[in-house]
């Protein structure tokens, strides 16, 4: 199995009086520009997945349609498990409930960062961050837990948009 944790592209700054609610704060016309590039070299570098989770959060929710319009993925499907406040064991937990062989993540920091690392190297491992719009792949061949995973690739969201100007 492969999971594929995508950290959303470039929102809006933290903003009380635009966005007095953070979940609603949207990606910038940049953040979406750069990341269809990203979401271009993401489909040459990791072909079609089964299923995408999604934060509800709109800027994720944002990334994870752009990656449905670009890349080819599923539609994405709301896991509140992936709201920024959450564990990496809830994630886990959730994980292992889905029949897919490919998942794509889509999240926030610092979730996905504690995520990596728990999958990697166990929980309370030191967090190994994502770039905005950047994307690291994991693959297990058993089930998903803490610690089971080994990193297939990690690619910064420059690279990815190189990789999808081609």
């Amino acid at each position: 199995m492969d999971l594929i944790l995508v950290r959303h592209a470039i929102a809006g700054e933290r903003d009380p009086n635009r966005w007095p609610d953070d979940s609603k704060r949207p990606l910038t016309k940049d953040g979406i520009a750069k990341f269809e590039l990203a979401a271009a070299g993401l489909r040459s570098i990791s072909g079609s997945v089964d299923l995408v989770l999604s934060s509800p959060y709109r800027r994720a929710w944002q990334t994870a349609e752009i990656l449905e319009k670009v890349a080819g993925w599923p539609a994405p499907v709301e896991c509140i498990e992936l709201e920024p406040e959450n564990s990496p064991e809830m994630v886990i937990e959730r994980c292992t409930r889905e029949a897919a062989g490919r998942i794509a993540l889509v999240s926030h920091e610092p979730l996905l960062g504690e995520l990596a690392a728990a999958l990697m190297a166990g929980i309370g491992s030191p967090s190994q961050p994502l770039k905005k719009g950047g994307a690291v792949c994991l693959r297990v061949d058993d089930e998903i837990s803490s610690g089971s995973m080994t990193l297939r690739w990690w690619l910064p969201p420059k690279l990815l948009r190189q990789l999808g100007g081609r």
